[in-house]
């Protein structure tokens, strides 16, 4: 654990240095923030491929995708909080950098930060204080959890599944038509292709409904049954 987070805390601002002094040899005619915002694509770049890459180790190693565990998906949590903190700092850095090549006020730099990226911060906070507190702490059985456990299911619904009605029915409501009539009056390969987007998310969908039975199905509603 201790080993992983280290690891982490070296290797992703390490990569960053490496990146920005070699383009900064290499392309001299670059300016700062150039280098600084390359490398940090390149930094994100690598870890999206470990990510890829322990996901997919994770998927075929584990043959029940509801109850299976890999030491694997637990220790690039720890891996993972290092590179959040990185880049929030990476991205203020990149702010920064571009505020100064354009010759604007320091003091707006924290500013316009908070302003152009509120989404991708609050991103990195609920991960760093929820996702490794949920996944560390094993959590499963608190009220926080099931709560957790429900917004995911309506999200997942509505975001994923409800979207499809939603779009024939925003088609259908523009060119007056009713929801029955739009898959009639849309390209067939339309329909096709919608419906394959649509199968895997109401095939994971039910895996998550599984998953939340098991998570409500008390020990003393088993007794009862």
């Amino acid at each position: 654990m201790l080993l992983t987070l280290a690891g982490g805390a070296l290797f992703f601002p390490g990569l960053f240095a490496l990146c920005t002094w070699a383009l900064r040899r290499s392309q001299p005619g670059w300016s700062r923030s150039d280098c600084v915002m390359i490398s940090t694509r390149l930094v994100s770049s690598v870890h999206a491929v470990l990510a890829t890459g322990s996901g997919i180790v994770i998927i075929r190693s584990c043959n029940d995708v509801i109850t299976g565990r890999h030491w694997l998906a637990r220790e690039y949590v720890w891996f993972l909080i290092p590179y959040m903190i990185y880049d929030s700092y990476a991205m203020y850095l990149c702010e920064w950098c571009r505020t100064r090549d354009q010759n604007r006020a320091p003091s707006l730099t924290l500013r316009n930060f908070l302003s152009r990226n509120r989404l991708m911060i609050t991103h990195h906070a609920v991960i760093l204080f929820v996702l490794v507190p949920v996944a560390q702490l094993k959590q499963q059985h608190t009220l926080l959890y099931k709560v957790n456990g429900i917004l995911t299911l309506a999200t997942f619904l509505s975001c994923r599944i409800l979207l499809f009605p939603f779009m024939y029915w925003s088609y259908g409501h523009q060119q007056g038509l009713s929801l029955l009539q739009v898959p009639f009056s849309i390209p067939f390969y339309c329909n096709v292709a919608n419906a394959f987007l649509i199968a895997p998310q109401i095939y994971w969908f039910c895996l998550l409904c599984r998953k939340a039975v098991r998570l409500f199905d008390t020990p003393q509603a088993k007794k009862d049954g």
